[in-house]
This record gives structure tokens, sequence and C-alpha cells, in this order.
């Protein structure tokens, strides 16, 4: 694609990179073949192709987003579907966050999006926020039908029945293994503490009995995803830089032999800490951090799961469309779950999203239900005992279209090596606090 930059527009880094992707596009459409926007509304324009046209014409031109261009960049998933599919490189997440920022920078949206957006920046985050607010939507959620506005019945409707206990267990603290294979530090998140403390519990299980300290790092929490993706990047490279500096620390203290992320989209991010810091006084310490980040899977790649060990039953495996396309890490998980002795399935649309995108489900309800619905369908299809995700964005979008129980990898891999049955797994499961893990 020809592009006509000048020399001074070229001078911003973020431009920059931007002719550079921009430059690699050769307009061969492939991207619309995979991009779930495109197949569901069959607008040209909420396909990738389409929208690096807009972003193209809006940042040569460096004029302010009108209402058309803000439309479809909004409606954009930022699954990366396209990603996988362009036989060109065209390295979209790049650009497309790129052309966020810049409409946060340069758009007034309305009143109703402003608040919206300032609200899920200032809460989903903060996992003692978030438990509040999730406590405030369960007691709202039996009047969602009553709400005027699609997104605010969305809020609702998504809040789940219970909210667990606080897991002590995502404390700032160090996990001894026996064996100390290698040292490793886990990503507790944000959003994920506070709606499922099961996940990082059965993660410290399994790393540590299959021989990895693990570590909580003082001073790490949010990724910065979510607010990086709504184009606030002060507030995302505040979150990201907290991270860094801890993780820092425990590099140049006992040493990392990685970073364990267990929820796919913040990995994602954290490894492209690198990109995002490249332009200041922290450029060697983000790229130290982004070399060692590892999705859960990875790391268990390294270690030595047995054989079997798990009961006969199916699995309909969700690869998250982070994992497969942000981070291209496509069978490691359906790796481990046959090795320890589960049946895997997939859906015939693997490839496609489940529609929940960080906060898409909450922004964009009608387009995210439509994609929800489609792959609940295809799931279900395989006729699975249990679905298996490796994001807890995905497993709450799915888990809200079908009955059949969720659970996240992890959490199935530490029953299958010894571990406790997952709680979702039993459907008499109570809100007793979760067994503490044994020193």
């Amino acid at each position: 694609m020809q592009t006509t930059f000048t020399e001074e527009q070229l001078k911003d880094a973020g431009t920059a990179r931007a002719n550079e992707i921009l430059r690699s596009c050769v307009h061969c459409g492939f991207c619309t073949a995979t991009c779930p926007t495109y197949q569901v509304l069959g607008d040209e324009l909420d396909s990738p192709r389409g929208r690096i046209y807009l972003i193209k014409d809006m940042l040569e031109n460096e004029r302010v987003p009108d209402e058309k261009t803000v439309k479809h960049i909004d409606r954009c998933l930022s699954c990366l579907a396209c990603m996988s599919t362009c036989p060109s490189g065209v390295h979209y997440m790049h650009l497309v966050d790129h052309a966020r920022e810049y409409i946060e920078n340069n758009y007034k949206r309305p009143l109703s999006d402003r608040a919206l957006r300032w609200i899920l920046a200032r809460i989903l985050p903060y996992p003692t926020r978030f438990r509040v607010a999730l406590l405030g939507a369960k007691i709202g959620r039996p009047f969602a039908r009553f709400m005027p506005d699609a997104r605010l019945r969305a809020m609702l409707e998504m809040a789940p029945k219970t909210i667990p206990p606080v897991s002590r267990n995502d404390d700032p603290q160090t996990f001894p293994s026996a064996q100390k294979k290698m040292r490793v530090a886990l990503m507790t998140g944000c959003a994920q503490k506070a709606l499922n403390t099961d996940i990082n519990d059965a993660t410290i299980r399994l790393l540590t009995r299959m021989g990895a300290e693990v570590v909580v790092a003082e001073g790490a929490g949010c990724c910065g995803a979510l607010t990086h993706h709504m184009g606030k990047a002060d507030e995302s490279h505040a979150a990201a830089a907290k991270n860094i500096k801890a993780w820092t620390r425990e590099i140049q203290g006992d040493g990392l032999d990685a970073i364990v992320i267990n929820t796919s989209g913040c990995g994602t991010t954290v490894k492209d800490y690198g990109h995002m810091f490249r332009e200041t006084d922290i450029a060697d310490e983000a790229q130290a951090v982004a070399n060692i980040a590892m999705d859960v899977s990875e790391v268990l790649m390294k270690l030595d799961l047995p054989e079997s060990g798990a009961p006969d039953m199916t699995v309909a495996y969700h690869a998250a469309c982070s994992l497969q396309h942000g981070q291209q890490i496509k069978t490691f998980p359906k790796d481990l779950l046959r090795r320890v002795g589960f049946k895997v399935a997939e859906p015939a649309d693997s490839h496609l999203c489940c529609g929940s995108a960080g906060t898409y489900n909450l922004m964009q309800p009608e387009i995210s239900k439509q994609l929800k619905a489609r792959k609940v369908q295809t799931l279900e299809a395989v006729n699975p005992d249990i679905i298996a995700a490796g994001n807890i964005g995905c497993m709450m979008q799915i888990g809200g279209g079908t009955e059949l129980p969720i659970v996240h990898t992890v959490e199935l891999l530490d029953w299958a090596t010894g571990g406790p049955k997952p709680p979702a797994l039993d459907a008499k499961r109570d809100a007793t606090p979760s067994v503490p893990i044994l020193r």
C-alpha cells in the first residue's frame, strides 16, 4: 500500500510504525475470510482491510476522527485472526492500537460512551473495586431487562451468580517446590482474581508439583491491556510500568526463568511490552520482561507432566484468540490435555472469536451475543463433557450461554496430576473458601 506521510509526521514513533505496517498491506483481502465482524455484519469497513483504509486516511490527513471511522474501529474485536491469515505479515495489532490512541486523543465521544469507558477503566483493573461492582450487579441482575441501554443490560446480565472469596494465594509470597527445576513469577492479574480464584490456585499447585518455584511479586498487578485497547495510553503504561518494576526486581534478585501468565489476553500484552516502551527510559527492562513472559502452557511443555491420570472425559477445547492469534500458541494446550489422558475435541469454527474480547461484550453487546451463540453452538456440537479455555474472558462469555461446565485448561491438568477436582465440575459447589496450598 502506498502512503504519503510527511517527514515531519514520521518523526512520531507511532506514526512511523503505522507507516511500516500500512506499506506491508497488499490489499489481498485474505483477512476478510477470518474476520468475525465481517462475517457477522458483511460490511467491508468492518473487515481488517476496510479498517486499514479508514486508519490510513485518518492518520495521513491528521484529521479529527469522524463518527463513521470511530464506529468501525470500535467494532474491531482485536481478535487478530487477520494476523494469522495475512500472507504479507501485516502487524494489524500495532496499527489498530495506535489508531485507538489517536481516536482517544482527538475525538470527543458522546457522554454515555465516555462515562462507560471511564467506569470500566476505573473498576475492572482493580480487584477490590471490581468485587464491589460485581456485588452491585448481582443485586441488580433481576432488573436487567428493564434497562434502556443494551450495554447496561449486558453488564448486569454478565454478573456471576456467585462471587468467590478472596484467595490469599494471590498475595505477594513464594511457593517453594521440592524439585525446583525453575523459578517463575506468576502474574495473578486483576479481573480474574475477582471472578475466579480457582485458576491461580490450580496454577500454583500444578507448577510447584511439577518442579517450579512460584513467586507472586510485590507490586505486580493489572497488565494494562484493558485501558491499552481503549486507547488510554497513559493509564495502560502506568499499570504496565509497575509490573516491569516488580518483575525486574525478581530478575535482578534470585532470577526468573519465566513470567507465567494464565490469562492469554494479558499474555499478548505483556509480550508486547518491549514495543510499548521502546521510546522510554525503561525500554531495556520492558524488553527483558517481554522476553521471558510465557503462557502457562509454554512453561508446562518444559516440565514433565505424566502421560495419563485424567478421567475418561471429552474436553471441547476453545482456543482463545489472544492465545492462538496474538501469541501463535495453537497446539500446546491440546497437547497437554491429551498427554494427561483427556480426549480433546475442537469446534468447527475454532479460529473465530467467542465475542468476549476484553470489554467488547460490554461495549458492543449485540455483535458479541451473535458471536457467543455461534461459538456455543459449535462447542456443544462436539458433545463434550467439559469445555476448557485459557482465558477468563472467554470462560465468562461462553459460560453465560451453555449449561456445560467450563474450566481453565490448567485446572484440568492440575486435577489429572493429583490436584482436586475443579469446583466448576461439581454442581453442588458452595461458597466454601478454597483450601490453602500446603507449604
